[in-house]
């Protein structure tokens, strides 16, 4: 499963590694870097992960702020883009391909692990919180944006979207295929973000917060970043 899903990403991955640099120095992505720091720890600057980084966007925002930034992806060509863009905007944030649900960390590693658009894609979603708990410091945060995507589907009707949008120009074979993974994964069938707060409470984090309204936040236009999916946030604490 985890090969099928490399698969379609590396055949998404320069389109989106275009999208995400022009997401990046967009009103929409300075949303998201507002909504980040709003919830990040005060004081120095923070050794953060960045867990399915993709092209890199949180972690070159996040680096160009001063913190210390490591960004990790299962797929290749989504970190060699994310190292180009590096280069490219002289950037300290270093990108690794790596597993999210075997991240190769000491631990009590890092103050800050977020992600974006990954927990929805992992065959072992429990595998990877417990993982992140593990390499986060004391009082470390996790911030897991993310949407119930299991029950929405990418391959139906997109004409209310922008013609610029990424379903709208991509092949309708690809968008089935994303459908097909999706059937695969048992977290599709999941409830969320009520079922994450449980479980994250069972592997021990405390200070579970969930926010449903994150969207109206950050897609305040129908362009080509919007995302049709509500999505939200969680955010944990280890104690």
């Amino acid at each position: 499963m985890k090969n099928r899903i490399v698969t379609y990403w590396t055949k998404r991955s320069h389109a989106f590694g275009d999208l995400r640099e022009r997401e990046q120095h967009s009103k929409t992505g300075q949303a998201w870097l507002e909504e980040i720091i709003r919830h990040l720890p005060a004081g120095e600057p923070l050794k953060i992960l960045d867990v399915g980084c993709g092209t890199g966007m949180f972690s070159l925002m996040l680096s160009a702020l001063g913190h210390t930034v490591t960004g990790i992806d299962l797929t290749e060509h989504m970190i060699l883009h994310a190292r180009e863009l590096a280069k490219k905007q002289h950037s300290t944030a270093r990108f690794f391909c790596m597993d999210a649900e075997n991240p190769d960390f000491p631990d009590d590693t890092f103050d800050v692990v977020l992600t974006r658009n990954l927990t929805w894609t992992l065959p072992h979603v429990e595998q990877a919180y417990a993982q992140w708990l593990r390499i986060l410091k004391k009082s470390g945060i996790l911030l897991n944006f993310d949407a119930d995507y299991g029950h929405d589907r990418c391959d139906k009707d997109s004409g209310e979207l922008p013609p610029e949008h990424a379903h709208r120009t991509i092949a309708f074979e690809m968008l089935r295929e994303c459908e097909n993974i999706k059937r695969q994964l048992s977290v599709s069938e999941k409830l969320r973000p009520a079922w994450d707060a449980k479980l994250l409470l069972g592997l021990g984090y405390t200070d579970i917060v969930t926010d449903t309204s994150l969207s109206s936040r950050i897609y305040r236009q129908r362009d080509e970043f919007y995302n049709p999916t509500p999505m939200f946030l969680i955010r944990a604490k280890k104690p």
